[in-house]
């Protein structure tokens, strides 16, 4: 079977057993705090486990991408050494919401193995859960009594709380789990070791497929474990381990689902694979990274410096270097993958080919960018010069975290040179950089405390800014030293940041209205709408009225609206390639990110401008759609966003159906001409293909039309009321050119005569000549002309020029080819020397510079002169 006929059979199996099958979620993660990518299959359904959001399908199947590279699950410095590990995986797995339970999970997943896939049963073992005295969990009889209906009690295995109790994170859902493992061994390899001594083992050869989770406890914060309002299925099967089983494969790379990727690589490397592990581990990081890195583009997260972003950079470059260091790949290749990659996907995760242009340009921007840093780096170690033949920890981390090196490559590089390094040293400043970065972000999240019976939580904000309502549940959070609450309401108006729109701010008040307490955010986690306070209302208990601050509301709505409007105007000015990949909406201003490849022009600016208020000045009615069917909505033509996950009824948002029609959870004005005016005021690069723009609206538009007035009538009083100020303007200008050409040519005239003077006070000492002078010139350029003169005048020259400029003291020396070759480096001279005015500076070995706070010490610059020049010659 081919790996796309193995995924297809997994659905349709489990279509047939009345499940629902759902598209993979976004492998970026918007709406949970604990996590940046999702990493497990589970992660999308995660509010449904914990009784948070309604349960629309009580059985649903599905092939999630996942992504494992930071936190608890990270296998990336196994990736493309072993055969097993990836950045990015396909989970397969079918799930029961207060459904069926164990029963059922295990009857089916034995089904589908040996009866679809028609895997040899001997192959097979199976795992439970033996229990854990401390947790007070007893052992999993139920599933080892089902198993035995199935499986030889041989092959039936008892599992510890670390390979059969599976937990989410330190909180959360969680319960115990049945292990599906199979022995791909040579029947010699399986006559001499017994394969359950190798369950659990790591072994390469006899590997976990298929993880069965009965999902029944909440992790609380204290280690309690709480019972789930029902019980749960979760299952999880690596749909790459899969095909290599059914492939009858040592090695996950060595099915199609990654061969097409490696033996691209190897023929454009001219490198075979498979005859060499290095060049062998080069190939599969490469084919690996490049689905995590395509797939997360393609989702909406662009390689950047933080967090996400940081992540998929870091993924990119170590490929990157693979590349370069193992198949000598110096120019940028990776992107040449994408395509392929692309292809492979079709019919699958359509994203990808979607943007193929899209990601394919952000890699190859990418790819360049770092190529230049890797070639820095190495002239860096190149320069290094190593104490007793040891590379510096810090150095070796400066250039991991600086330029990208893996410490392999600055071991191979100082082996060429017969250095070694000091992997300790190493360590500790990355264990340091870890700490570091982790307490920066560490949030400390207290349990839920209920105060009302469990419901649902509903937002009615859409069409009311303050209701009567009550608190549900609470807790506490302490994030960088400041303690806050979190409140969940039955009912809230208040908006919950999301699709690039902040969250309300406003009051919560009691029922008298005589005490509230401020809410200063509102965020999603997990589809459950959490309010910030920094105090609790004194009674939790009882009616509250929830207002939302209006004025800041319908602010951010004017700017929401007004992207809407930009994003269909950008189509219409620059092409329907432009796609939204990002934005910002508040009270004050509106972000807004899309791919185009070019720097959008002020005419098209204007243009964009133009079109955007001609929109809001016809007032146009808000259309708004909710609970439309998702292919419904898809089909009329509305505008979807890549990266957004959609359920199967969204909302529409129409401002003219023949003009903006878009999927969005947002609140939007009633009709345009509330937004009053748009303006944009910058546009800029943010990345590979990504144009940002930001425009105000409504009042802060305003504003600026007024203080451009202001700025025009004082510009025209400075001009005495000139009625053409571009002509007035353009007069100044042309008479300040007049008189710099002036000044340059006195000044050049003064350089000239001064170098014929400082000729005359030269000073030999031990075979060199020595001038030190202050020198009364106002341009730094001036300077730099006459040390340059006199250099080329004078054999042996060793120069130091002392000069204040606008109150600033400042340092020149210049020196001698001959002399700089006897050892003496103007730049470390000049670094001395600036410590006598309170300075510092750098240069070159003959030409340095160094500025200061202290002219008094300028004085001893000159003196000091002569101590620079050595004894003998």
């Amino acid at each position: 079977m081919t790996a796309k006929e193995i995924r297809q059979a997994f659905l349709s199996f489990f279509e047939s057993k009345q499940h629902h099958v759902v598209p993979s979620a976004p492998i970026v993660v918007k709406n949970d705090p604990t996590l940046m990518f999702t990493n497990a299959g589970m992660n999308q359904f995660k509010d449904l486990f914990l009784g948070e959001a309604t349960v629309k399908y009580s059985r649903v199947a599905d092939t999630q991408r996942c992504l494992r590279v930071s936190g608890k699950h990270n296998d990336l410095e196994e990736v493309g050494i072993d055969t097993y590990h990836h950045t990015m995986f396909e989970m397969l797995g079918n799930w029961s919401f207060g459904d069926y339970f164990k029963k059922e999970a295990i009857a089916w997943s034995w089904e589908l193995l040996t009866e679809v896939y028609k895997i040899p049963k001997e192959k097979l073992y199976v795992t439970y859960f033996e229990g854990d005295e401390k947790e007070g969990l007893e052992k999993d009889q139920e599933a080892y009594d089902l198993w035995k209906q199935y499986v030889d009690e041989s092959h039936i295995l008892p599992g510890n709380k670390k390979d059969n109790f599976w937990e989410m994170g330190d909180t959360g859902p969680c319960g115990p789990c049945s292990e599906i493992h199979v022995d791909c061994r040579t029947d010699e390899e399986k006559a001499l070791v017994d394969g359950a001594s190798l369950v659990n083992a790591d072994h390469p050869q006899v590997i976990e497929i298929w993880n069965n989770v009965f999902m029944q406890f909440n992790r609380l914060k204290d280690g309690a474990l709480q019972s789930l309002p029902a019980k749960h299925v979760d299952t999880g099967m690596g749909f790459e381990r899969l095909v290599r089983v059914l492939q009858d494969k040592t090695s996950n790379y060595d099915t199609d689902v990654f061969q097409p990727l490696i033996q691209f690589i190897s023929d454009k490397a001219g490198v075979k694979y498979g005859a060499d592990e290095k060049t062998d581990i080069a190939m599969r990081v490469m084919a690996d990274h490049i689905r995590a890195i395509s797939f997360v583009i393609a989702d909406g997260q662009l390689p950047s410096n933080n967090k996400a972003g940081y992540v998929i950079r870091r993924i990119l470059r170590r490929a990157v270097r693979y590349a370069y260091t193992f198949l000598n790949f110096k120019e940028p290749f990776l992107n040449q993958l994408v395509p392929l990659l692309a292809e492979q996907f079709k019919g699958v995760f359509d994203e990808l080919i979607s943007q193929q242009d899209f990601v394919q340009k952000v890699v190859l921007e990418e790819e360049v960018s770092f190529l230049r840093t890797l070639s820095t780096g190495i002239q860096r170690f190149e320069k290094y010069q190593a104490t007793n033949h040891v590379v510096e920890g810090a150095f070796a981390f400066e250039l991991s975290d600086t330029f990208g090196f893996p410490i392999d490559l600055t071991e191979l590089m100082a082996r060429e040179k017969g250095w070694s390094v000091d992997l300790l040293g190493y360590e500790q400043a990355l264990k340091k950089q870890k700490d570091d970065s982790r307490a920066a972000t560490a949030i400390d999240t207290g349990d839920w405390i209920v105060v009302n019976a469990e419901d649902q939580s509903e937002f009615v904000g859409y069409d009311d800014l303050e209701i009567e309502t009550e608190i549900l549940k609470y807790r506490k959070v302490k994030a960088k030293g400041k303690e806050q609450y979190q409140i969940v309401l039955r009912q809230t108006p208040f908006y919950a940041e999301s699709g690039g729109q902040v969250g309300d701010t406003g009051r919560l008040e009691d029922h008298s209205r005589q005490f509230w307490v401020d809410i200063t955010d509102t965020k999603k986690e997990n589809g459950l709408t959490v309010h910030f306070t920094d105090i609790l209302p004194d009674n939790l208990e009882g009616k509250f009225w929830a207002v939302v601050d209006e004025d800041k509301r319908i602010l951010t709505e004017d700017n929401h609206s007004a992207t809407h409007l930009l994003h269909a105007a950008l189509k219409k000015v620059l092409g329907k390639h432009v796609n939204q990949k990002g934005s910002l909406v508040n009270a004050d201003y509106l972000r807004f990110d899309f791919s185009h490849f070019a720097k959008v022009t002020d005419e098209e600016l204007a243009q964009i401008e133009v079109i955007v208020n001609q929109k809001i000045r016809q007032n146009i009615k808000l259309k708004e759609q909710r609970n439309v069917p998702y292919q419904d909505a898809i089909e009329s033509g509305v505008t979807a966003l890549f990266g957004e996950k959609y359920g199967d009824f969204v909302r529409v948002i129409t401002f003219d159906d023949h003009f903006s029609k878009e999927l969005c959870g947002g609140t939007h004005v009633k009709a345009t001409g509330q937004i009053g005016s748009f303006k944009i005021v910058s546009e800029s690069a943010v990345a590979a293909g990504v144009r940002r723009i930001e425009a105000i609206t409504a009042d802060k538009a305003e504003q600026f039309f007024l203080d451009q007035r202001r700025e025009l009538g004082h510009l025209k009083a400075l001009l005495n009321g000139s009625k053409d100020l571009s002509a007035s303007v353009q007069a100044l200008l042309d008479e300040n050119a007049k008189l710099k050409k002036e000044i340059e040519k006195s000044t050049l005239e003064r350089v000239n005569n001064l170098k014929h003077e400082i000729v005359h006070h030269v000073r030999g000492i031990n075979g060199i000549n020595l001038i030190a002078k202050h020198i009364d010139l106002q341009s730094a350029e001036a300077i730099k002309n006459l040390a340059f003169s006199l250099k080329d005048m004078i054999d042996n020259l060793f120069l130091i020029f002392t000069t204040e400029i606008d109150g600033k003291p400042g340092i020149t020396v210049m020196l001698s080819d001959h002399l700089v070759k006897k050892g003496l480096n103007a730049s470390n001279i000049v670094r001395e020397l600036g410590k006598e005015i309170q300075g510092g500076g750098g240069g070159q070995p003959f030409y340095a510079t160094a500025g200061g706070k202290n002219p008094a010490g300028l004085k001893t610059v000159l003196e000091k002169a002569e101590n620079f020049i050595p004894h003998h010659q």
